[in-house]
């Protein structure tokens, strides 16, 4: 994160797209093919769009599959999707005659829900994408192409008590207003009877919703959405020139943001308990910094969000804490204790007969002045998209508040979207996650055989891990790997000397600002030597104990904040990567085998100590692990090798094959396998423990 994000001194300006479109791309495309390259486009574009935001479709004519007859097929993107990264699969297809025909069916607004469960009887060519909510926006409009978004700019006029007449004075008439509705049949049935009604009309602003409008083809569509977007983004940049935003600032930016919040986050994780943890995303910019630093933020906070994308990842509200409390762990308690009693009463006052019972009562946004904004959720990919649609909400309050006042969702239309039936089936019908999903792990070494393999274990079971190193350029390179085969989010790379206690701190204070906190350590950062006692110099004899035993403990030491933090969630986890030389005596390697031994030690004094703090501590004893090693691929494979007089290739694996009790290779997976078993749930009741990966030798049995 930058600890230097400033601010302007008068409200940020709305981003203006403009056209991207390239004939000569569009020229080789499908019709199809021509809705993707739209849609990619659009919502690729953040001023045009948000991630999983908006939808586009295309009236096709299509061969039917059964009758061999031309028919028009309505492809329109499917529910859940996000058209800046879909392909074609992504969208639904449908029968447009059929669509049509679902009127029939329809008596009024309350059978927006009994609607929905037609579309699937539309279903062309067995497509099993399925249909959004949003679909009869499109199939009941006359329009071969259709796109429906909402930018902030747009919002921001949708959401103000001067929007309708900003829409007349910017379009003049050329872009029609509706009032709210919620999604559905009854809206699209809503729009369509406008249109017909006012044949000019170009558009259509949907109060608290968006806008949507059509084009006689792909490119004329695609750049007329663009043109409105452009107009309203100017309109109130020049509404905004007029002074700062939010009634000015009353709070700079605190110079310390990024140490506070390394303190904060992982505090506040450890309050929001619930069925399961939360990871965190704190966000800076200068939106977040503008706002909450201003003189109308706890007025607007209080109001919560306009449009349903936002408060469908935001809450019926954020929570606000006072900067000048932050230290003060009773005070957080019960700012979290009011918020969930705030949120649990708003369930009672609008819940229906039929609603599903109350979710999560934890908050999602927390907002501090001079921090900025910090968005908790059950994965990290949903905190950092719930701190992007908030600054989406942060934008829209700006701009409708420079024309009117702004106008949150109502409270019950918010619960009814929130708790809607067919959301709560959507959701019920999700795979449970991944065992590790909402935990972090820290890993050092973790640009080595063993770190590597032990983080790639932890990231396939859902963890989110920070991969520490002394190896910047190493270390990068293993972490971008992981984001191409995990995702970004879940990962993170610091270059780290655990003999270096300022990097340490360093180290997990990013952890705790990327992440939120830490539930798993991995103390994996290691050396190796060999050599008689009468060649062992002090320096070396320093560099083992620096690395094995200090190194440990400094990462130790600076983790247990973090960890304790974690206690009423269940506990956490530190797992230490001995060695077989811990527990069995090795010639010619007293340093290495001597810091090892007090390396083990420590974690048994952990155990103990942590044991009241819900810290389980708990050691894996590797032997010979060649494959993949960086430390075999040094120094140690020589000395290691003329230690036992046989020859350093691969003669030393052979030999230490055979060696074992199993006579089997030990690999980096199989200490990651262990680790990931004492760093999990499966172990809950294990601390204290060493567990032998060595393929068998009886001199480091542990009893």
């Amino acid at each position: 994160m930058n600890a230097h994000t400033q601010i302007s001194a008068t409200a940020l300006p709305f981003a203006v797209p403009s056209s991207r479109w390239d004939d000569s791309v569009a020229a080789k495309l499908s019709e199809a093919e021509l809705l993707l390259y739209r849609s990619n486009l659009l919502g690729s574009d953040l001023t045009v769009t948000n991630f999983g935001g908006g939808n586009t479709s295309a009236k096709i004519v299509e061969t039917d599959p059964l009758s061999g007859a031309a028919i028009e097929v309505l492809w329109v993107k499917g529910s859940g999707g996000d058209i800046g990264s879909m392909k074609l699969d992504g969208f639904a297809t449908l029968y447009q005659d059929k669509l049509l025909g679902l009127e029939a069916h329809y008596s009024g607004p309350d059978d927006d829900d009994k609607m929905v469960g037609y579309l699937p009887h539309c279903t062309f060519n067995l497509n099993g994408r399925a249909a959004s909510i949003d679909t009869p926006l499109h199939s009941l409009l006359p329009f071969a192409h259709v796109d429906h978004v909402h930018p902030d700019a747009i919002i921001a006029l949708a959401a103000s008590s001067g929007g309708e007449a900003a829409t007349q004075e910017i379009w003049g008439g050329k872009i029609g207003w509706l009032p709210w509705k919620r999604p559905g049949y009854t809206l699209g049935a809503m729009l369509r009877d406008y249109v017909t009604a006012n044949p000019g009309v170009e558009g259509v602003m949907l109060a608290g919703h968006g806008i949507i409008c059509w084009g006689d083809s792909a490119k004329a569509c695609y750049e007329h959405t663009v043109e409105l977007i452009a107009d309203a983004a100017n309109y109130l940049n020049a509404k905004l020139a007029a002074g700062p935003a939010f009634g000015g600032q009353v709070t700079a930016p605190d110079a310390d943001r990024a140490a506070i919040v390394a303190d904060l986050m992982p505090r506040l994780r450890g309050l929001m308990t619930g069925a399961r943890r939360k990871l965190g995303h704190w966000s800076d910019d200068a939106e977040a910094l503008e706002f909450t630093g201003s003189v109308e933020f706890e007025r607007l906070a209080g109001l919560g969000t306009s449009c349903p994308d936002h408060f469908l990842r935001t809450k019926i509200a954020p929570l606000t804490l006072d900067p000048a409390r932050l230290r003060d762990d009773a005070y957080l308690a019960e700012k979290i204790a009011d918020y969930r009693a705030m949120y649990a009463a708003y369930y009672d006052r609008c819940k229906r007969p039929n609603s599903p019972a109350m979710r999560d009562a934890n908050p999602v946004v927390v907002l501090v002045p001079g921090l900025g904004r910090m968005t908790l959720a059950t994965d990290k990919t949903t905190a950092r998209l719930a701190g992007e649609f908030y600054g989406n909400a942060i934008n829209v309050m700006r701009g409708a508040e420079a024309i009117g006042d702004y106008i949150a969702l109502d409270e019950q239309e918010a619960f009814d979207i929130e708790y809607w039936l067919l959301e709560e089936a959507k959701l019920q019908r999700m795979p449970a996650p991944n065992p590790m999903v909402g935990k972090i792990a820290l890993v050092t070494g973790g640009a080595g055989g063993i770190g590597a393999a032990t983080a790639a274990r932890l990231l396939r079971e859902g963890a989110c891990v920070m991969l520490a190193d002394r190896d910047a350029g190493a270390v990068q390179e293993v972490c971008n790997g992981f984001a191409a085969q995990f995702g970004k989010d879940v990962v993170r790379a610091a270059t780290c000397d655990v003999t270096d206690e300022a990097q340490v701190k360093a180290t997990f204070d990013l952890c705790a600002r990327e992440f939120g906190g830490l539930d798993v350590l991995v103390a994996n950062a290691g050396i190796a030597s060999s050599a008689p006692i009468e060649e062992t110099t002090v320096e070396l004899w320093d560099r083992n104990f620096d690395v094995l035993a200090q190194g440990y403990f400094l990462t130790a030491k600076h983790a247990w904040p973090l960890l304790k933090a974690m206690k009423a969630q269940g506990g956490t986890s530190v797992v230490f990567i001995g060695s077989k030389n811990a527990v069995a005596a090795a010639s010619g390697a007293s340093a290495y085998a001597s810091a090892k031994a007090a390396a083990n030690h420590l974690a048994r004094c952990l155990a103990l100590e942590g044991a009241p703090e819900g810290i389980r501590v708990n050691v894996v004893n590797p032997d010979a692990v060649i494959k993949g090693s960086k430390i075999w691929d040094g120094d140690w494979r020589k000395e290691r090798a003329a230690n036992n007089k046989i020859d350093p290739g691969a003669e030393l694996e052979e030999h230490y094959r055979n060696r074992s009790m199993l006579k089997r290779d030990v690999l980096p997976e199989d200490i990651a396998e262990a680790t990931y078993w004492l760093a999990s749930e499966l172990s809950s009741k294990s601390t204290g423990n060493m567990i032998n990966v060595d393929a068998g030798n009886a001199q480091a049995f542990t009893r």
